[in-house]
C-alpha cells in the first residue's frame, strides 16, 4: 500500500492516528503487575470560587467584600460552627457526613498565574510558575511505570497536558464499543496485511502500521473487559453525568487502569456569579453521589480515590458585576472510603492578610498533593515523576 493510498482511505484514520498523543499511546511496552490502586482526577474548569463553595459564615470580612454575592446561613450546609458547605453541595455533604472527603483549603503555587490556560498547564504538568514543560504528571508517570497505555484514560474527545508523557500518552475515549467497532472495519484488516511491505519500504509508514496493530488490540481489550460489567445506576443525564458513568463501568468491570480523568466546564464566574455557580455545584456534586453509590455498591470504592481541583480561586472582593474575578488559591476536595483525616484538613483562609492584589495566599502547594497520592496510594517514586521532592499530606 502506497503512502498516499494510506493517507486516503480513512478519514478516521487521519482524525485519529495521525496526532501524537494517539501514536505514541499504543508504543509496545511491557506488561507489569496491576495494582488495584485508582485515583478519579476531576478539574473543575474555568475557576470555582472556593470561598463560596466552602463559606466562613461567622467572618465579617467575607460579607463585606461580597455585599451582594456572599451566601447567608440558610444558604449553607454547616459543617461547623464557623464553615457551611454550598447548600447545592448537599449529596456531598451526605459523603462529608460518612467521613469519605477531606477539604484541603488555601491550595496554590508561589507567584500564581491568573491565565485560566497557563495555570491548567501548571496544574497538568506540576511544573512551577516559571518553568514550561511539555508533558504532564500522569504522563510522566506512565514513562516511569512503563504500564499498558490504557494505564490512564481521559473520558474526553482529546487528550490533556496532563496524560502526555515524554515517552507514552494516555489515552482518550469516549466510547470504547465505538472505537472498537471503527477498529474492525475492513481498511484497518488490509492495513494489517500490508504491514511487512510498508516497514521495509517506509520506517515512517510502518511505524503508523505497527501502531494501527497496537490500536486494534488495546481497543478490543477495552471494550470486550468494559462489557463485562453494566452499571443499572442512573447518573445525571449530561456530560459530566456520562463520564463518571463511563469511568464507573471501566472500574466496576476490572479494566486495569490507574487514572482517569474528567471535568466539569462553565466556572468562569465574572458576572451573575450566584446561579451559574448554583447549578454547577448541583451537577457535580449529584453526579459524585451517584458515581461513589455505584463503585460503593461493586465493592471499589476501598481502592478509589477522587481528586477534585479547580485551576485556580477567585478574588476574595466580588466585583460589579456580581462576580469575581480570578484569584489564587483555593479548597481541593479529596473523596475516599478510608481517608485517614476527614473533614476540614486545614484552616480556612485568613481573609484579613490577603497579598497586595487582594487574594488569597497559598499554604499548601498543590504538589505536595500529587507527592501524597505518588507515594502513598501508587506507591511510585513521587520525586521521579514531579522532578522535585515534596512534603507529603496526611489525608491517606
Amino acid at each position: 500500500m502506497k503512502r498516499r493510498d494510506f493517507l486516503k482511505q480513512s478519514t478516521f484514520a487521519s482524525g485519529m492516528f495521525f496526532v501524537p498523543q494517539f501514536l505514541k499511546a499504543f508504543e509496545n511496552i511491557p506488561n507489569k503487575t496491576f495494582s488495584n490502586k485508582k485515583v478519579v482526577i476531576i478539574q473543575l474548569k474555568g475557576g470555582n470560587d472556593g470561598l463560596n463553595t466552602v463559606v466562613p459564615f461567622n467572618n465579617d470580612i467575607y460579607y463585606q467584600k461580597r455585599n451582594n454575592i456572599a451566601l447567608k446561613q440558610n444558604q449553607l450546609l454547616k459543617i461547623s460552627d464557623e464553615v457551611g458547605l454550598h447548600k447545592s453541595l448537599q449529596p456531598l455533604k451526605s459523603l462529608y457526613d460518612k467521613g469519605f472527603v477531606s477539604i484541603i483549603n488555601n491550595v496554590g503555587y508561589p507567584n500564581p498565574n491568573l491565565s485560566h490556560f497557563r495555570s491548567t498547564d501548571i496544574w497538568q504538568t506540576a511544573s512551577s510558575s516559571n518553568e514550561y514543560l511539555q508533558n504532564g504528571w500522569v504522563g510522566r508517570y506512565l514513562d516511569v511505570t512503563k504500564a499498558n497505555p490504557y494505564k490512564a484514560i481521559e473520558v474526553d474527545e482529546s487528550l490533556s497536558l496532563m496524560l502526555k508523557g515524554k515517552t507514552q500518552n494516555g489515552l482518550a475515549i469516549t466510547d470504547p464499543k465505538l472505537l472498537y467497532r471503527y477498529l474492525k472495519e475492513p481498511f484497518f484488516n488490509n492495513v494489517a496485511t500490508n504491514y511487512n511491505d510498508a516497514h521495509l519500504s517506509d520506517h515512517n509508514l510502518g511505524y503508523l502500521y505497527n501502531t494501527m496493530i497496537d490500536a486494534k488490540s488495546s481497543a478490543k481489550y477495552i471494550h470486550e473487559k468494559s462489557n463485562t460489567k453494566s452499571t443499572s445506576a442512573e447518573y445525571p443525564k449530561n456530560i459530566f453525568g456520562k463520564q463518571l458513568k463511563n469511568i464507573a463501568q471501566f472500574i466496576n468491570s476490572g479494566l486495569e487502569t490507574q487514572v482517569f480523568y474528567a471535568g466539569l466546564s462553565g466556572f468562569d464566574t465574572h458576572a451573575n456569579q450566584a446561579a451559574t455557580q448554583e447549578k454547577l455545584l448541583k451537577l457535580y456534586a449529584d453526579s459524585i453521589a451517584v458515581f461513589v453509590d455505584d463503585l460503593q455498591k461493586n465493592n471499589q470504592l476501598d481502592d478509589v480515590l477522587i481528586l477534585t481541583f479547580s485551576e485556580f480561586g477567585r478574588r476574595v472582593k466580588q466585583n460589579k458585576s456580581n462576580g469575581t474575578d480570578h484569584g489564587t488559591a483555593n479548597n481541593v476536595f479529596v473523596i475516599g472510603k478510608n481517608l485517614k483525616q476527614q473533614g476540614l484538613y486545614n484552616n480556612l483562609p485568613n481573609l484579613g492578610d490577603l497579598d497586595k492584589n487582594g487574594n488569597l495566599k497559598y499554604e499548601i502547594d498543590f504538589r505536595e498533593i500529587y507527592a501524597t497520592i505518588l507515594d502513598k496510594w501508587l506507591a511510585v517514586d513521587d520525586a521521579a515523576i514531579l522532578n522535585k521532592s515534596f512534603s507529603k499530606l496526611k489525608f491517606i
